[in-house]
């Protein structure tokens, strides 16, 4: 086999031969359009690994025929940053590419905002991070964020044959594949992990190889690394981590907090996984559990390895014990379809804010009956769209806590939304 990875040797050189990203990069998609009118913005790339970040950036620098840099994160700081904008001021612009971006700190993203703002570099930050969190509002505003999707299965069949028919190296080999589903499970949508995989099983199975699910999943479990914080199986492991607290187990939550600990996980990600998971899996069931994720997600900022894993222990151990509901989920879930389908439905007259004497004479907040004047500070009244009136987002589950909030409900609003 070649030195160099088959997902080195596969990657893409054209957006034509780029997996995935129709709604980018597509005919008439806005960013190929830009791409195409040799008007590219700074942007930040967001999406899981294996994606197309990287090549997208390559293919953007070769079509525009601009100088590129390409540092990472991880290994970079100010220093070379300042040398590359130096020398980019003696180019007319050049493309410089930041990978894991999100990494930088406060102070290495302020050292961009001159050159991006005066056209010096344009910039193409890769994160698999929500930029939001971690990227400072300032480079944010100066830059267009794209989000890339996980490649489906169409997409990573397409590219299983591209990979036999066309690579260099196994085009010359008797491959036949049988079954995919332990190859697409593996790969999770990413295009990387999927070639590396076909690499590897390849070259266990020989010239004649012929890939079943079951010889995959034997050669993985033997060969593919533990835990790597880069990609490979850092998907892998949260997802067991949210899964294992969703299902009330806190001996297996803290096997895989252990784990991620063990591989150098980033603390805020652990803990801002937990914040999310507080709500999405426990919500009203347990109010305090947002509360303590809260706390953990202050305190492991300030704190780092290696006392915040005694931190993050508690906090998993709490919320894996804590009873459940995805009851909030499932509500703002049903009231953004709601929004999505009917679209920007008027606010009841009598429920609008009424500032001043016109809008008093349109009858804004006419016959509002203020809640604190009446009994137990409730009135029966309104507060929907006529076209969602009556129309229930919001359902108890049946845990302690909903079932209080349950009984409130249906004591005010009796029969209205099925309490």
């Amino acid at each position: 086999m070649s030195s160099i990875p088959l997902a080195e040797r596969m990657r893409p050189a054209t957006l034509e031969q780029l997996s995935g990203q129709a709604h980018l990069t597509g005919k008439g998609s806005i960013l190929r359009t830009a791409i195409e009118k040799g008007k590219v913005p700074s942007m930040i790339l967001w999406g899981p690994p294996g994606v197309g970040k990287t090549t997208i950036a390559n293919i953007i620098a070769t079509t525009l025929h601009k100088p590129f840099y390409n540092i990472s994160a991880i290994s970079s700081g100010v220093k070379e940053m300042r040398e590359i904008i130096e020398e980019a001021k003696e180019k007319e612009g050049a493309i410089l590419f930041i990978d894991e971006i999100h990494r930088f700190n406060k102070a290495q993203q302020d050292a961009l905002l001159g050159a991006v703002e005066k056209g010096i570099i344009t910039l193409i930050g890769a994160t698999t991070e929500n930029p939001s969190f971690e990227v400072n509002s300032a480079l944010l505003s100066r830059c267009q964020v794209y989000v890339l999707k996980p490649l489906n299965e169409n997409d990573l069949t397409a590219l299983l044959h591209q990979a036999i028919s066309n690579d260099v190296q196994l085009k010359k080999l008797n491959i036949s594949i049988k079954e995919t589903a332990a190859l697409f499970s593996i790969a999770g949508g990413d295009a990387r992990k999927l070639l590396n995989l076909l690499e590897l099983v390849v070259e266990v199975l020989g010239k004649d190889a012929i890939i079943t699910d079951d010889a995959v999943m034997e050669i993985a479990q033997q060969r593919i690394a533990l835990y790597d914080k880069k990609g490979e199986q850092h998907y892998d492991i949260i997802s067991a981590f949210i899964k294992s607290m969703r299902g009330s187990d806190p001996n297996a939550a803290v096997y895989w907090l252990a784990r991620m600990i063990a591989g150098g996980e980033d603390v805020k990600f652990i803990a801002r996984r937990m914040l999310i998971f507080a709500s999405e899996d426990i919500g009203n069931a347990n109010p305090n559990a947002l509360l303590l994720a809260n706390s953990t997600f202050q305190a492991v900022n300030v704190i780092g390895y290696p006392e915040s894993q005694l931190i993050l222990s508690q906090c998993a151990i709490y919320l894996a014990s804590s009873a459940k509901s995805n009851s909030a989920t499932l509500a703002i879930g049903e009231a953004m379809n709601a929004v999505q389908q009917l679209g920007d439905l008027p606010v009841p007259l009598h429920i609008r804010n009424a500032p001043t004497k016109m809008m008093k004479q349109m009858n804004y907040g006419k016959d509002y009956k203020y809640a604190h004047l009446y009994d137990n500070n409730f009135i029966l009244q309104e507060f929907l769209p006529d076209a969602v009136k009556g129309r229930t987002f919001y359902s108890p589950q049946k845990n302690a806590r909903e079932e209080e909030l349950r009984k409130f409900l249906k004591e005010r609003w009796k029969d209205k939304y099925g309490y």
